[in-house]
This record gives structure tokens, sequence and C-alpha cells, in this order.
């Protein structure tokens, strides 16, 4: 009731303000608008940045104008029953007119289809225009880099684009953190899905790049955002054309590492529109070699394993997606889609152990980590007043997770298989208000409530004789219930001399309910709440048309999901066994930021320097312990999720992009931050890392457009080692040259592309000591290959000219701690060998 009261309360302040302002809905019950693309008659491509002027039949001032976009594309909103005059004109260019443009209430769109326009014969000597977007676009409030602008990435994945984002970073198996911080909350069109909240890592691997348009990168959100994700938040937009008529693409890529293919249809018809995508990828089988040394020596026990093996790993995964819309008219519109998607892979490592007594593992695991869908309701209603708009969104994720392994010992230990299924259930109802109340103030404010349903049942099975029986001793199940009430306010201020401010509060109360089952570990029901204020404010000076400073205060939260709560030992791995804690309490980082922006020509730079207070931190302990087998110690570890204490952070990044010559363009970003944890009460004796350590990530790369329709680039990332405060994670760097070539007006495209050509695997070692103990983990795993891509555009249409600055609609559930582990919590543990890409 307490929820539903607050959620009262926001509608309640809606209603008020608008009563407050003088401001409301109504006007005429039929509107429509009119549209069109204006090319030039020469070369044929449209004209971007003209200007498209609609007066009245007989009137002399202009009622109402718009800008082409850079396809040459107009569309004029909110145009009621009439006879008008419309008006095209651009620089170098005659005036075209276009008389008797008439709208009715039976038909209030007009398409206008193609206006040719022709060059003035002094424009034909001089004027040369062309127009495109850059790879890489610093805005505002985020970071947008254009995928589809990316030669190499063709015939890749998600994971390979996000490697090459500026301030993103990307591990060996696939964890993708932002200026060095994992709390990152990864969305799609906007939206979470259910299945990168149980396996982010293999949903990054499974969606083909040739679906992505662009990633947007926000490291400050406002208070409009949800709390979750101390890092910030990286936005994956998909392709999608808004055209009248019928179009769509093929693209694909065939290579010696993987292969993908992907679909896409769309439809446009006066106020419906609709949007079909369909694609998937498959890696062909590969093998890494693994090494793995511990040693232990606690108390009276004293020992040394060493494991030698390789693991194989294939790996395929669909994703599909129906999108439709309708416009009643210009002030309410409904819109519904849904995303399928399937990532399964299949794992066999042969392993042998040297210890103090030496065995031979055989492990063979099917995993399918996501397969599900997340279903949308939007309805969006405008009112009269410009600006003035009010969304109702509502959203069903639903995914499955299974996990199932075969582990075959030739001695030591008994044989074992685990069949793990993870049930996860999300169901979100949004409401959001914004409110132009004059030049000066805009007010946005909204809520939400969230229902989480989580349910996991691991299944153990003993061997008896060469089979396996049920165990429903070590068996266990386990029901994870979150709830989650927010409600927000922001004010965007305006102020004279190129001044603006932008302050916000978000409320969120979080309530938790555990409820394991298991006949022998004796684990209770546990129950958690918790309400966190979430302000944010920003100041912004625009120094000059070209130069803008910004610092910015942002407060952040990171809950733990099922994973890191999970009570239940994962005993995959019978000598590193993992246990969550359901005790532990979120994550509360701070930021304090200082930007600096500037374009200089064609050249852009930006600057940051910040500082982030992060408390709770959340890191994996491991402790020793011994595993004793017929009277002999074996050896091992346990790892426990723990509120650690403290950490404190100092960061800069640099990125910049040059244009020394019309045909290159050069661009590189570098982000480097320290490390310095401050652990508190029992886990200052597990530290082994002292003092302050600096971390870095950074890529570079340069694109060379050729005559012909030929472009060429080339690319290099990589990133330091990780540190916690027990060791450090594998550094990471990559290098990749591709070329394109296209045909009939950019309908056809072929590429070849090449990544690590001179070495064919790449080393990644992992160190891990504590009082006790230490752990060296060694993986090779193959990374050099060369690939093919094709791409093919087909359809006849004319482009309609959606607002650019208008935000996606719907649900966004950026408030979960993600990581790689599966729905039910576990992971492919003893077949997880792979990584890999």
């Amino acid at each position: 009731m307490k929820r539903i009261i607050l959620l009262i309360l926001i509608i309640c302040s809606v209603i008020s303000a608008k009563a407050q302002f003088g401001v409301g809905g109504g006007g005429p019950s039929i509107v429509g608008k009119i549209s069109g693309q204006v090319t030039d008659s020469i070369t044929h491509k449209g004209l971007d940045y003209g200007t498209v002027s609609l007066f009245r039949s007989t009137g002399k001032s202009p009622i109402t104008g718009v800008l082409t976009d850079d396809k040459g594309n107009f569309q004029l909103d909110n145009i009621h029953p009439g006879v008008y005059r419309l008006e095209v004109t651009f620089v170098g260019y005659p005036t075209k007119v276009i008389s008797n443009v008439e709208t009715t209430p039976g038909k209030p769109d007009k398409n206008l289809g193609v206006l040719v326009v022709s060059p003035s014969a002094k424009a034909l000597k001089e004027v040369t225009i062309t127009g495109t977007a850059a790879l890489v676009e610093n805005r505002i409030d985020k970071i947008v880099y254009n995928a589809e602008k990316d030669l190499t990435s063709q015939g890749g994945s998600a994971t390979d684009i996000l490697q090459k984002v500026p301030l993103v970073s990307v591990d060996i198996n696939g964890n993708v953190s932002l200026r060095g911080d994992g709390n990152v909350r990864v969305l799609i069109n906007g939206r979470p899905s259910g299945a990168t909240s149980a396996s982010l890592a293999d949903v990054l691997k499974g969606i083909p790049a040739d679906q992505i348009k662009s990633i947007e990168v926000i490291t400050s959100p406002s208070a409009k955002y949800d709390a979750e994700g101390s890092a910030g938040i990286i936005n994956i937009i998909t392709k999608q054309k808004n055209i009248s008529g019928i179009s769509g693409s093929i693209s694909g890529g065939v290579g010696t590492r993987q292969n993908n293919g992907n679909m896409n249809l769309n439809y446009n018809k006066n106020r419906f529109n609709l949007t079909i995508n369909a694609g998937g990828n498959a890696s062909w089988p590969q093998l890494s070699n693994t090494y793995f040394s511990q040693k232990i020596d606690r108390d009276t026990v004293h020992t040394f394993t060493e494991t030698k093996g390789t693991t194989r790993v294939s790996r395929h995964a669909v994703i599909g997606s129906v999108s439709a819309g309708y416009e009643f008219n210009a002030f309410n519109s409904l819109n519904t889609s849904i995303r399928l998607n399937q990532i399964e892979f299949n794992t066999t490592t042969n392993s042998q152990t040297a210890a103090a007594k030496s065995y031979s593992l055989n492990s063979v695991g099917h995993a399918v980590p996501a397969s599900g869908f997340d279903w949308n309701i939007d309805y969006v209603h405008k009112f009269k007043k410009e600006g003035e708009e009010l969304d109702l969104s509502t959203q069903w994720s639903h995914s499955i997770g299974t996990t199932e392994f075969t582990n075959t010992y030739s001695a030591v230990f008994k044989n074992l298989k685990n069949n793990i299924d993870g049930t996860n259930n999300e169901y979100t109802v949004q409401a959001d208000y914004t409110l132009p109340i004059n030049k000066v103030f805009k007010l946005e404010s909204g809520g939400k409530y969230i229902i989480r349903r989580i349910n996991t049942n691991n299944d153990l099975y003993s061997p008896v004789g060469n089979d396996f029986v049920f165990n429903d001793l070590t068996s266990s199940t386990y029901g994870y219930n979150q709830n989650v009430t927010a409600a927000y306010s922001v004010f965007t201020i305006t102020l004279p001399k190129g001044y603006s401010v932008l302050a916000g509060l978000r409320d969120e109360y979080t309530t938790i309910t555990g409820n394991p089952h298991s006949l022998v570990q004796a684990v209770t029901p546990f129950t958690q709440d918790y309400n966190t204020l979430i302000p944010s404010l920003t100041f912004q000076k625009k120094i000059s048309t070209t130069q803008t400073i910004k610092l910015g205060y942002s407060k952040r939260i990171t809950r733990p999901s099922l994973q890191f709560l999970n009570p239940y030992i994962d005993s995959t791995n019978v000598q590193s066994l993992k246990v969550g804690n359901p005790r532990l309490n979120p994550e509360i980082s701070q930021t304090i930021e200082l930007g600096y922006n500037t374009y200089i020509g064609s050249s852009i730079i930006n600057l940051s320097a910040y500082y982030k207070h992060t408390s709770g931190l959340i890191e994996g302990i491991a402790t020793p312990i011994s595993v004793v087998v017929n009277g002999v110690a074996q050896g091992g570890t346990i790892t426990t999720y723990q509120n650690i204490g403290n950490n404190n952070s100092l960061g800069g990044s640099f990125f910049g992009s040059i244009t020394p010559f019309k045909a290159l363009t050069i661009m590189g970003n570098i982000n480097a931050y320290t490390y310095k944890p401050d652990p508190s009460g029992v886990f200052n004796l597990a530290q082994s890392q002292n003092g302050t350590y600096m971390q870095y990530q950074g890529f570079l790369r340069a694109t060379l457009t050729l005559p012909k329709d030929i472009v060429a680039e080339s690319f290099a990332f990589g990133s330091s080692s990780r540190r916690t405060i027990q060791g450090s994670n594998p550094s990471f760097s990559i290098f990749g040259v591709g070329v394109k070539k296209q045909f009939d007006n950019k309908k056809y495209a072929l590429g070849l592309n090449a990544i690590q050509p001179f070495s064919t695997y790449k080393n990644f070692d992992s160190n891990i000591s504590s009082p006790g103990f230490t752990q060296t983990s060694k993986f090779q795993l193959p990374f050099r290959s060369f690939g093919l891509t094709f791409s093919y555009n087909f359809g006849k249409m004319s482009f309609s000219n959606p607002n650019p600055m208008e935000k996606k609609k719907g649900v966004n559930n950026d408030d979960l701690k993600q990581g790689d582990g599966g729905v039910g919590g576990g992971g492919a543990g003893g077949v997880s060998g792979g990584g890999g890409r």
C-alpha cells in the first residue's frame, strides 16, 4: 500500500503541475502530417539541411517549417485539414514551390513523394554537397558510436563492436565494463532484456553486428534513469528504417572463427509501420589450452595442485524481433514489439591433474544460458503544448536458462552429473511525463513498479554403476522475489549566456525475499528491504558554438542479483567451490565529473576528469579449504561474495578525432583510473594487493576512403590487468584490418577483414593470492580469424523524417548488477573453461 500511495502522489503532482501552469490537451480531433524527400536532379541524392516551409494557400508568412535530414527527408506534423503551399529552399538552388497541397479529415496525411530540385548554373560549377554522420558523436548527455559505419565489425557480434566504443572495455570472457567498472547496465533499444539479466556476456556474443545501428554510452545518468549500475548505462540501438513503402536488407559473413547472417524487412504505410528482423551467428568449434595451479599452505594442510588441459567450445545464437506501431493522429500513438532470443553452446573439457593423488577429468556440457522473449506495449500521448507528453509503458520479460554437464573422473573424486534449470519473469509498468513550463524550465517526472520472480532447480545425480540416479538429498530449489518501486523528478533550467542546469531526485524502495529449500544445507528463508535516495546535478556552460564545459554529480547503486545471493554451494568443481551471500548490501557509488568538449574544423576533442567513491564494494573472496578424499588432503578454495569495504578512484579520459586530409580519418580514446581499495574488518586479512594501482584501456583506428566506393580501415585496442584485493585478471589487446567495396549505387557490398592476423593464439594470465594459498590461471585462446562479409539492400520506398532528438519510449529497467551467470545463478561450472568469442 505504501508503494501504491507513492505512485498516486506522482500522478497527482503531474495534474497539479498542469493546473498551475495552465496548459492542457485539446485542439482539433483530427490532425495529420505532410512528408516527402528532396533530391538533387543531377546526383539523385537527398539534400540535407534544406529548408521546407508551409504556407496557407494564399498566405505570405509560413505557418510551420522543418529542415531536411541527411537523406533529404522531411515531415511536418500537427497539420490541420486544409489547402497549403509548400516551398523548398537550399543554397545554390532556386526555390521549389508546390501548390495546392491538400489534406482532409478523411485523409489527414499527405506524402508528396520525391521532390526533385535542379541546381542553378553557378551551383553546377561551384557547389559539391556531401554529408555523413561521424563514427563517434559526443553529445551533451552521451557518447554515440555509429556501429553501422564500422567496417571491421561486420561479420562479428555485439561484443566485437563494444570493444571499440570509447570508455568501454570487454574482457576475454565477454564481461563488459565502463571506465573499468563492471557494474554497468546494458539496454537494447532503451529497454532491458530478461536475457541480459541472466547471461549478459553470452547474449552480447549472440547479437550479430549487422543488427546494430549505434551504441550510446551514458556515464552520468540523471535521476530519470534507474539508479542501478555504478559505472553508467550502455544502450544498444538496433537498425530500423523509418520509411514509407517496403524495403529491407540481407547481410552476413563467413569466417574462420564465426559466421553470421541477418535479415531486416520494413513496411510503412500511412499511419501504420511494421519491422521484422531475424539474425543469428554460429562459431566454429574452438580449442583452447588451459593451465591452473593452486598451492594451499594452511595449518596442517600443505598441498600443491597443477592441472593442464584443453577445452573445446562451439556456440550458436538466434535473435529476432517484430515491432508494429500505429499513429491514431498527431496526439496519440501505440507501439508494441516482441524480441526473441536463444543462445546455446556445447563444451568438452579434458584435463590432467597432478596433486597428492593425481587424476584426469572429462567434462561434457550443454548450456542454453538464455532462451525467451521481451514483450513491450507503449502508449504515447502528445498534448497541444509543444513538448508536453505522457508515456505509458509496460513490459514482460521471460527467460529460461539451463545448464547440463557430466564430470567423469579417473580417480579420487566421484563422477558427477548436474542439471540446473532457471526461470526468470519480470513485469514492469511505467509512466513518464514531460512538461516544458516555458523557455527556461522543463519538468520531467514519472514512476515505475517492477516485479521480478526467479525460480531455480539444481538437480544433482549420483553415480550408480555406469549410470546416474537423482539425489534428492544434495539437490535444491531456490525462489527469489524482488519488487522495486521508484519515482523521480528532473528539472532542466536553460539560463542566459549559454548556461544550463539539470537537477533531479529519484527515490527507490526495494524488497527482497529468498526461499531456499534443501534437505542437507541448513539455509533459512530471508527478507531484505532498503530505501535509496538518488540525487543528480549537472551544470553546463556553452563557451562558444564549438566549445562546451560540464560539471556533474551523480549517485548510483548496484543491487546484488541472484548469482550473488544464492546461498547454495556450487560444487561443480570440487576444488574450487562458489557460494552466494544472501546478506549482501548494495554497492553505492558517488561520482563527480568535469568535462570539456570542442570542435576544431572537422576535428573533435573531448576531455574529462572524474572522482568516484564506492562504498559496500562487492568482490568475490577466495579462502582455502581442505578437501579430504580417502584420508588424502587434496586442497581447494571456496569463493564467497562479500561487501569488502570502500574504493576511491581518480580517473581521466581523452577522445579525439582528426581528418588530416579528406580521405583519412584517425580517432583514438584512452581512459585511465586508479584502484585503491580500503577493505574493512576481516577482509584486511584477505588483502594481498596494497597501494594504488593505475589501470587503463584505449583504442586507435584509421579509416581511408578510396575512389570507386572502396573503404579501408584498421584498428587496435587494449586494456590493462584489472585488480581485486586478492589479485589481478588478464590484460587484453587485439588488432584488425578490413576493406569494403560497394556496388550499384551502394545497394551491394563485399568486404574482407582480418582479426589478429599475425598470431594464432592470445595468452591470458591471472593471479590470486591471500594468506594460506596462491592460484595461477593461464588460458591460450585462438583469436586469428579471416572473414568475408556481404550486404544487399532492396525495396522501393520514400523516407519519412523522424525527429532525431526524440527519445526512445518505453520501459527502461537499468537497475541490476549484471554478470555472466545463468538464470539459475549457476554457470557451466566444470565445462566453462572455454571463454573465447
